[in-house]
């Protein structure tokens, strides 16, 4: 029964950011972004099946050039589910020395508007999300072999919250950097966190921000490390929303994207 609980409250803390996603997470304005850098990148990407229980998911990898082997990042979608954008962020984290993985949580599903992705996401159930993720996580550890036993996570908005709710569940994790998701709220669902937790959050975003005070008190009570970092002048969703291709790009939002990516290319490196 403990486990259910504690799966019950990942998911849920989760979810609560669906009321936090504005009009700049529809799907319509994010549909072609990305389309280009994916087209012309000279990194290998693959589809692949990951057997998850009896189901089969579908992941998106994109492979960095090195000679090295590589530590690998699982990317949580927005709650849009895989789309062009989130791939194209991939192959940006693979630009910079990871391999990125990111599955298809919402199993392939197109959506019309807020509303549909919605209820989609509320309709996952949460042991699925949590197998996804868990097999997710095993397959770029062990099937992958120019892995170095290294793993990260990251995540936007929905998945930003995911990302730091599955920080409590998965102990392997080196690092987890949330972008604009909802904090944790009560110290079960930071205790079991092994690894560090950077945050990157929007200053015009305060219906997440208001989530942070709380959850720097937990983490620094369980001894644990949190560093979140608020973005000036940007508002929710600014990884995506300032992206120079997006033809209503806002400056505050394209000045914290270039802020935090200086960021997140710093911590990327300081992966083992």
């Amino acid at each position: 029964m403990k486990w259910k609980l504690r799966l019950t409250r990942f998911f849920i803390g989760a979810l609560i950011i669906f009321c936090m996603c504005d009009a700049r997470c529809n799907p319509e304005t994010i549909k072609d972004f990305g389309r280009e850098r994916l087209n012309s990148s000279p990194r290998h990407a693959d589809w692949i099946d990951i057997k998850s229980g009896s189901r089969t998911i579908k992941a998106f990898v994109v492979y960095p050039e090195r000679k090295d082997k590589a530590p690998a990042v699982l990317v949580v979608s927005e709650i849009f589910g895989l789309t062009d954008w989130v791939r194209s962020l991939c192959d940006e984290l693979a630009e910079n020395g990871v391999i990125a993985i990111a599955p298809d949580l919402h199993g392939g599903q197109k959506f019309e508007d807020l509303d549909a992705a919605r209820k989609a996401t509320y309709a996952l159930p949460e042991e699925q999300v949590k197998a996804d993720l868990n097999a997710t996580a095993d397959y770029a550890l062990t099937k992958i072999p120019s892995c170095n036993g290294t793993l990260a996570v990251c995540g936007f908005c929905w998945g930003g919250g995911v990302t730091f709710a599955y920080a409590n569940e998965n102990p392997k994790l080196k690092a987890a950097y949330s972008f604009y998701g909802v904090a944790p709220d009560s110290p079960e669902k930071v205790k079991n966190i092994a690894c560090p937790v950077y945050g990157f959050y929007g200053e015009n975003d305060e219906r997440v921000n208001a989530t942070i005070p709380k959850a720097e008190e937990l983490m620094k009570a369980a001894g644990k490390k949190y560093e979140p970092v608020i973005y000036k002048g940007a508002g929710h969703g600014f990884m995506r929303s300032g992206e120079p291709n997006n033809p209503a790009v806002r400056e505050g939002d394209k000045r914290a994207r270039d802020e935090a990516w200086a960021r997140w290319k710093m911590l990327l490196k300081q992966l083992p």
